[in-house]
């Protein structure tokens, strides 16, 4: 249609339009996209259309280049404006899921919601899981005290015993706020921990033999040595040995992380707080 006009200098544009996030416009954009690697194509995400007027204004700017629409508008009235107006312009649309909406409702034999956004409806669980994670990163590896006293659960042990996958994973599918403090001999604990409840803290602990082939490994993914003394059996005995120490004085309840899944050692800790061990 465009012809000899598109050039690397004046490339079709692909507009990916949405009335809500643009995310699945872009994403059908860029493999559509994909299968001219090497000509003069360009995407532009034009999301939160929320008005006809909007879209009118859009048309008028975007027919001054070689371009195309796709687009994700679930409401009715956005659909038609746009379809009229790209129309008097002569520019090709590609409704990415109105043909697909209107089947599935036919084979169901009801009207569709047409709510924009529906896919990534944000419910209050949606909230709590997302405030989980971003205090999981926030407060790893003991950043602050605060975040002791802040926490659902607190994750306790030497280091590569998996506590902040752990505090991840319960974050992310849970909604539990959970931080964790890496247990070494050379350094005491923050006080804070030791005036928390027993039922808020949970200990890791692993086999030595286990531990120093996570660290090996670790050391060699990093081209370190493997005579440093991270890596070291019986500097990690000591480790452990320590831990238990630390454990003891919280007087809390340990899982032993080895051979264990990050999934299996969450598994374990929420079987805990099922039984009120924890969270009390």
């Amino acid at each position: 249609m465009f012809g000899s006009t598109i050039t690397h200098d004046n490339p079709l544009i692909v507009y990916s339009l949405s009335d809500a996030s643009g995310q699945t416009a872009e994403m059908v954009a860029k493999a559509i996209v994909s299968q001219f690697i090497g000509l003069p194509i360009r995407i532009v995400r034009l999301p939160r259309l929320i008005s006809a007027q909007q879209l009118v204004n859009m048309v008028k700017l975007a027919a001054q280049s070689p371009c195309v629409f796709a687009y994700t508008l679930v409401t009715e009235e956005l659909r038609l404006t746009l379809e009229a107006e790209a129309t008097k312009a002569q520019i090709p649309c590609l409704d990415l899921l109105g043909p697909s909406i209107t089947c599935v409702g036919k084979l169901l034999g009801v009207e569709p919601r047409h709510e924009p956004g529906a896919v990534h409806a944000k419910d209050e669980d949606y909230f709590r899981r997302m405030d989980a994670i971003d205090f999981a990163i926030k407060y790893d590896d003991g950043k602050s005290p605060q975040g002791l006293v802040l926490a659902d659960l607190v994750l306790v042990g030497v280091s590569r015993t998996s506590k902040t996958p752990t505090c991840m994973y319960l974050a992310q599918n849970q909604g539990i706020k959970a931080c964790n403090v890496p247990l070494v001999p050379q350094a005491q604990p923050p006080r804070e921990l030791f005036e928390l409840p027993p039922n808020k803290v949970i200990g890791l602990t692993v086999s030595p033999d286990l531990l120093t082939g996570i660290r090996t490994n670790r050391l060699a993914s990093l081209g370190l040595p493997p005579e440093s003394g991270y890596a070291d059996k019986a500097k990690i005995s000591e480790e452990l040995a320590h831990a238990e120490q630390v454990f003891r004085r919280l007087r809390c309840p340990v899982v032993d992380v080895t051979y264990k899944a990050i999934e299996e050692t969450a598994s374990e800790i929420l079987a805990m707080i099922n039984r009120k061990e924890l969270l009390a």
